[in-house]
């Protein structure tokens, strides 16, 4: 698993735990110990799903777009757009093997299931619900 959901909630946490300031991405970075470019990609992501906004130049930098009680941690796991939490088979399984013809369609059942857990348990959980339990 890669840590993209990671640094999408670690941005959105320093963003609501300073609100009315802009964050840069370089500052962010420093943060979570990482290289920019690495929370540049994913703050594109955050903005085009409409969690941040970002002003430009010298004194420019990002914020939240929306209260922190309207951004669901589900709304983050999405904006990243990760991996199927199961993963995805690179080979296609023997058609003329009992298992292999079917094991497809289980599986991607199973991993819709996972998926939808998933997505239930981060839907109630806001990013001012997780900020709050920092001192």
């Amino acid at each position: 698993m890669n840590g993209q959901f990671q640094i999408a909630t670690h941005v959105l946490t320093l963003l609501c735990k300073q609100p009315g300031e802009l964050l840069s991405s370089e500052y962010v970075a420093g943060s979570m110990n990482v290289n920019p470019v690495l929370v540049r990609k994913e703050m594109r992501k955050l903005r085009a799903c409409g969690l941040i906004e970002s002003k430009e130049g010298k004194t420019g930098g990002y914020s939240l777009a929306l209260p922190p009680q309207k951004i669901t941690l589900a709304d983050v796991y999405k904006a990243v757009k990760l991996p199927p939490a199961l993963g995805q088979a690179k080979n296609k399984p023997n058609p003329a093997c009992p298992v292999g013809k079917q094991i497809g369609a289980h599986l991607d059942h199973l991993a819709d299931d996972v998926e939808a857990a998933i997505i239930k348990k981060l839907s109630t959980i806001t990013i001012f619900d997780f900020v709050n339990q920092f001192d």
